[in-house]
């Protein structure tokens, strides 16, 4: 049997097998069916895409609730984004409102960056945030995080990694 047909089969066992325990754990913990259904619907298109997916073992429950705590995450960092952006533009006059079309797709840019941002490690994160959107020269930067130019530089190359592999 391929590989591929044997992860068919496998996500169609998990999701007929769990499907239901999934939405009714996230609808307990977001209190909603709709946004339940959304996330367990995200959780199992993220499964699919996972490595592991043939060698669970005997605990798919594991495997699942750790994937969906992963989605549920992601989802509160998005409702977070959104309600900044919200609060962002509110104060604009009519005229200058982004249209709903053009408020999602910039919605989506953010949380897109956002969602890099986060996989970046903390000193990493916290040197390209200084350079991108402080202005500061990489000397300034290292002399602010008392690091080597060196290591600077290192952590921007690895963040401008992630931004490309992003893209």
């Amino acid at each position: 049997m391929s590989a591929t047909l044997a992860a068919q089969e496998r996500i169609e066992s998990l999701y007929c097998a769990y499907h239901g325990w999934l939405h009714a754990w996230l609808r307990k913990k977001l209190g909603n069916s709709f946004d339940a259904a959304d996330l367990a619907h995200d959780t199992f298109l993220r499964v699919m895409n996972s490595q592991r997916l043939l060698s669970l073992g005997d605990e798919p429950r594991a495997f699942l609730t750790d994937v969906a705590k992963k989605v549920v995450i992601d989802h509160w960092r998005r409702r977070e984004i959104e309600r900044a952006y919200l609060e962002s533009i509110a104060h604009l006059p009519q005229p200058q409102v982004p249209s709903e079309e053009t408020r999602l797709l910039i919605q989506e840019a953010i949380a897109v960056c956002d969602a890099m941002l986060f996989k970046l490690g903390a000193k990493t994160r916290r040197i390209f945030l200084m350079a991108q959107l402080e202005g500061l020269t990489y000397q300034q930067v290292a002399e602010a995080t008392g690091v080597s130019l060196i290591t600077v530089k290192r952590h921007m190359r690895d963040a401008f990694v992630a931004c490309m592999q992003t893209l």
